[in-house]
């Protein structure tokens, strides 16, 4: 895909600045992928408000990757027009022509977890109750997003209200890792990790109660970050909340961007690395044999925790002294409350029961 030539500035009082602008920007367009869907999001941003791309150009360019990696890895669904789309993304350009610039995310298409709501697009929690519901606004995250200026395109895929740790669900089916489609792609924000680690999207938002951003991540080769359950939210609850939604990233820069955004304040500004003199951090391993672990991932752990430690931090072998099977069961007992308190209406009307997925009346039953 070819990008946009710079602008010759022609002689005159201001040559020297203009040469230097110019050489600045030769030197940004030179490191570019060859491709818009192979740039970061903070490369990507950088690109569009220095006018190197359009909105336009980008937006076809991600149109045309989902066209033809997503009926492979079924990790974006109800997918908006193309030709809406387009239009949004010109609007975007005027936009950014008259002076108007929403943020960092400006241009930029975006499909949430379709466990948030999208005015006008389709929102079916991965549930057949609400295969044809259409929301009627944006939730919060939503118009964090749509703020920053964002186009949404879509939505990612999910299991049934986001239960599980494998994405599928009988109104979209399964989506595939992007490491092997043939694989799971893990959950419950399966599509958003797929459709990231795919370059369907430049960066993706989930959410995570046991796992949900971390195991995806892992298996699509992607960052899934769990931020505090307050961070998102600004608030406290009582009693506190079990899961938070969050970002992710194809690089911790992005993930950090995106935090901010979605927290509606700057998380920081500083992308540099951390210093980790004096940080004390714990590893519990495969807790003595309680976690069953493959072969070859404890090493891989124990590999980078020891550039972890090179790079100043202590870290230390650790065994919690308590009974691992009894933090089990607080956990699942909170999980149960949580899960009966979400769905109990659908539970107790008949109709709406038999379609629940066995594993959730399960959850409420216990």
């Amino acid at each position: 895909m070819k990008r946009r030539q710079f602008l010759q500035y022609s002689l005159g009082l201001g040559t020297l600045l203009a040469v230097s602008i110019t050489n600045t920007r030769a030197a940004f367009a030179a490191s570019l992928p060859a491709d818009i869907v192979d740039f970061d999001g903070l490369t990507l941003s950088r690109a569009i408000h220095g006018r190197e791309v359009s909105c336009h150009e980008v937006m076809q360019a991600y149109l045309n990757h989902i066209a033809l990696y997503n009926p492979v890895y079924n990790a974006i669904v109800s997918m908006v027009d193309d030709q809406s789309l387009l239009r949004q993304a010109q609007s975007t350009d005027e936009e950014l022509a008259a002076g108007i610039d929403k943020g960092w995310m400006h241009g930029f298409p975006h499909a949430v977890k379709d466990l948030q709501a999208v005015a006008g697009i389709r929102f079916t929690s991965g549930s057949p109750m609400f295969a044809d519901r259409i929301a009627e606004s944006d939730s919060l995250l939503a118009m964090r997003l749509r703020q920053a200026g964002v186009i949404f395109i879509g939505k990612t895929n999910t299991p049934e209200f986001g239960l599980g740790s494998q994405s599928y669900n009988q109104v979209f089916g399964a989506t595939g890792s992007a490491w092997n489609p043939e694989l799971t792609s893990g959950g419950s924000s399966g599509g958003a990790a797929s459709g990231l680690g795919t370059h369907m999207l430049p960066v993706a938002d989930g959410s995570d109660m046991m796992g949900s951003l971390r195991n995806p991540g892992a298996f699509n080769n992607v960052i899934g970050f769990r931020p505090s359950v307050n961070v998102i939210s600004g608030e406290e609850s009582d009693p506190r909340a079990l899961s938070t939604r969050g970002p992710m990233g194809r690089n911790v820069r992005d993930t950090i961007a995106l935090l901010g955004t979605l927290a509606a304040r700057p998380v920081t500004d500083n992308y540099n690395p951390a210093e980790l003199t004096g940080s004390r951090i714990a590893w519990l391993g495969d807790l003595d044999g309680y976690l069953a672990t493959e072969d070859g991932v404890t090493d891989l752990c124990e590999a980078s925790l020891q550039i972890v430690a090179e790079a100043g931090a202590e870290v230390e072998s650790v065994l919690p002294k308590f009974n691992m099977s009894d933090l089990w069961q607080c956990w699942t007992t909170l999980r149960h409350r949580g899960r009966a308190r979400g769905s109990r209406q659908y539970y107790d009307n008949p109709q709406m029961r038999s379609q629940l997925k066995p594993e959730l009346v399960w959850e409420i039953e216990q």
